[in-house]
């Protein structure tokens, strides 16, 4: 049985440790199938659970780790938030629809859902143990807060490790909701440093009271994600499609660990939409097998993780840093927004929405304008994204690229000038429709960093070619659930 993909308890003791654990604290853990439709599954549980602030280390919150928290995360919508770019912002015809990440609770980051993902087959198991183990979580930010905030929910140690370069605003959080500072473990360099992260892991895992959780290569944050994200993402579309008139052509994500992109593989089955995969153009791993650095915080990179299911992916697509570092400049200055409002027409709440996109979630813009760009789709077309984070997390980050690229100051010419090369000048350079050959050469690229680094085995390396290894993990969340049930009422 490989680790993450636990179906019966593996450590009979560790299993009654984290019952008596958590009956202690009186924490009751949400089900798979109730994240996935809260509105039609836990909407009595919402109701009870709405004086709990969102932002505190309250279990109840664990009932909010989905996709249909309304603005303030305390109420539930029947569909989940979006905001739906129209041409004057993006220059396309086709409909770009982004899911908002920033509804969820604790951390305003969808990483939180990959988190859980991660440690329940561990938990419910008894491969991890409450009372003893410390949940180590490997990322680029937002998924090692994601990990702290679930594992503070449930009274248990956690270690975040993430790069030293990542925003201040990353930091703050964690220093705020981590006791012991040793407990934050900075590595070398920044966003593209994955490597330097793994090798940190492999020194915290010789300790055996330490259990590492790589959002890389859990196969429950990719169960998660196409389980829960998918419907969340399609649950949008036929709210939009009520004419039947639209076509739902993509989805399309940064890779960060790969997460993420899972929704795709669902809605490639549910609607056909193809699958597009964005990297920054500073570090083309997929692209070109290149490597370097760059400023699209969260999106981790020089390797290919492995729950990416690259077989099933259609498109390659390049986004520089230098477009989401501008687009961040105009949407979050004053003088970006009087642009906006002044010579592209948008309104205030226009304005705001811009508000919600982080880094990630802008380049993720400007790849599905590229996409729509390639396509030549029209008005009846819909590509659809996420926002992972919201612009507080990047506030630091306005003085550093404007001080990068604008260095006699920002202001609405210079505004025009980011938003034109950013946005209406996003071309459809640098991308790749994936043929067979292609995605057997990303797919290869992967064994230097699993087999000969990670220690994975050449089977359980190449059974990830075929798209019913995939679609079979599926088959665990049901029996995920049923030991979360069975978990509940012991």
């Amino acid at each position: 049985m490989k680790p993450g993909l636990e179906n019966t308890i593996v450590d009979n003791n560790a299993y009654k440790r984290n019952v008596e654990h958590l009956h202690a604290r009186n924490i009751v853990l949400p089900k798979i199938s109730e994240l996935a439709d809260p509105a039609t599954q836990i909407s009595g549980k919402m109701d009870e659970i709405r004086d709990a602030d969102p932002d505190a280390a309250d279990s109840r919150n664990l009932f909010r780790v989905h996709w249909h928290n309304a603005l303030d995360r305390k109420n539930l919508t029947n569909v989940p938030e979006h905001i739906i770019l129209g041409e004057n912002v993006t220059g396309v015809k086709a409909k770009i629809v982004v899911a908002l990440g920033n509804r969820f609770p604790m951390i305003d980051c969808h990483k939180v859902l990959a988190a859980y993902g991660c440690l329940i087959p561990r938990l419910m198991s008894g491969a991890f143990d409450a009372t003893r183990h410390r949940a180590v979580w490997p990322s680029t930010g937002n998924y090692c807060r994601g990990g702290v905030a679930i594992a503070n929910l449930l009274g248990c140690r956690s270690v975040a490790v993430l790069p030293e370069g990542m925003s201040q605003e990353r930091f703050d959080w964690l220093n705020a909701w981590l006791s012991d500072p040793n407990d934050i473990h900075r590595t070398p360099g920044t966003e593209s440093n994955v490597k330097e992260i793994y090798d940190a892991c492999h020194e915290l895992a010789k300790s055996p009271d330490n259990l590492i959780l790589n959002q890389f290569a859990e196969y429950g944050n990719y169960i998660i994600h196409r389980a829960v994200t998918g419907p969340a993402m399609e649950r949008i579309f036929n709210h939009l499609n009520k004419s039947g008139e639209l076509k739902a052509r993509a989805f399309v994500a940064a890779t960060g660990s790969a997460g993420t992109i899972a929704a795709g593989d669902y809605l490639k089955a549910t609607l056909g939409a193809q699958i597009g995969v964005i990297e920054a153009l500073e570090c083309p791993t997929l692209l070109y097998n290149g490597y370097g650095e760059h400023n699209i915080q969260g999106i981790g990179d020089k390797h290919v993780p492995l729950i990416h299911n690259v077989m099933n992916s259609d498109f390659v697509i390049g986004v520089s840093d230098s477009a989401s570092d501008g687009m961040n400049l105009v949407a979050n200055t004053t003088q970006g927004r009087d642009y906006l409002s002044k010579y592209r027409g948008l309104g205030q709440q226009e304005i705001s929405d811009l508000g919600h996109f982080g880094l990630s979630g802008l380049a993720n813009v400007i790849g599905a304008i590229k996409y729509a760009k390639y396509m030549d789709l029209g008005s009846d077309d819909v590509v659809m994204t996420v926002a992972t984070d919201g612009a507080n997390m990047y506030q630091t980050e306005l003085r550093i690229a404007e001080e990068k690229y604008f260095a006699d100051g920002f202001d609405q010419v210079k505004a025009a000038e980011a938003f034109g090369r950013s946005i209406l000048g996003a071309s459809t350079d640098h991308m790749i429709e994936l043929t067979r050959p292609d995605r057997e050469r990303i797919f290869n690229l992967g064994y230097y960093t699993w087999v000969e680094q990670q220690g994975t085995t050449l089977d359980d390396f190449d059974r990830r070619r075929d798209q019913s290894f995939w679609d079979g993990l599926l088959d665990l969340v049901p029996i995920w659930d049923g030991m979360i049930e069975k978990f509940n009422k012991a």
